[in-house]
């Protein structure tokens, strides 16, 4: 289905769509042998809340950003090699239809608007990721970053249970498990290359296994605090909205 998308004038077409509504805050995306395989509106689990994000799917990666105007101007783009991505199916009760997106360098999950739509971007993405590893003749990815606990389901420190958060005790995540933790729990950084070239904030439980299974990576004494947010999280005006436009996956349709 791909390979015969590949050489295709709608698939250019599809493609300069996209890199045209990214403007020039986006990388361009027409690489030779790159298809658009599918695109669609997920809601993704941020660090503060829930938001709507429009998602592209194509041969080799995975793109998406913050809508501006729908089908028309997206921003923050975010690019994701196939090749480190592994999909978890989520059972949750309070957003339904959702998955997780593991990557070594970052974790998070999304929800669909409906189960038929769920089952359909993670039938395609995972026979994208088995194509891709297949023609390169690499392994998938083994290790990947953990997702972090939303804000909201933290109203104290998830290690010493006692400290609680406000304006002035700020929420910190550990780069290696994805807990919600205070200052005091979390002052120690660890080296972990997957996911930067700098130590990060890790808790201080991590930091324990991480010092006892690994050496000469730590740098002792306070964690640095700058770029502690998630870039992904500011607030953007966009509403988690499930009655929206139904994903469109290209190739299906054989006289295409």
């Amino acid at each position: 289905m791909v390979d015969r998308l590949v050489n295709s004038e709608a698939n250019t077409r599809r493609i300069t769509m996209v890199e045209n509504c990214f403007g020039s805050s986006g990388q361009p995306l027409g690489v030779p042998g790159r298809v658009l395989v599918g695109e669609g509106v997920l809601t993704k689990m941020c660090r503060k809340k829930p938001k709507a994000r429009q998602f592209f799917l194509f041969n080799d990666i995975l793109v998406y950003g913050n809508i501006v105007i729908n089908k028309k101007k997206y921003n923050k783009q975010h690019i994701i090699p196939l090749e480190e991505v592994k999909l978890e199916s989520l059972d949750d009760d309070e957003y339904h239809n959702g998955w997780l997106i593991r990557t070594a360098s970052k974790s998070f999950a999304v929800y669909a608007a409906t189960q038929a739509e769920k089952k359909e971007w993670m039938a395609h993405i995972n026979k994208c990721i088995e194509e891709l590893l297949r023609k390169s003749g690499k392994k998938a990815v083994a290790e990947h970053a953990a997702v972090w606990v939303p804000d909201g389901d933290a109203t104290t420190c998830m290690h010493c249970k006692r400290s609680q958060f406000t304006l002035i005790n700020r929420r910190h995540h550990c780069r290696k498990c994805g807990a919600v933790v205070c200052g005091p729990c979390s002052n120690k950084r660890f080296l972990l290359p997957s996911q930067s070239s700098k130590p990060l904030r890790v808790c201080l439980h991590c930091y324990e296994l991480l010092t006892s299974t690994h050496s000469g990576n730590d740098i002792r004494g306070n964690a640095d605090t700058s770029g502690e947010e998630d870039t992904d999280d500011e607030d953007d005006g966009q509403k988690p909205n499930m009655a929206h436009d139904l994903p469109k996956f290209y190739g299906d349709d054989k006289n295409e």
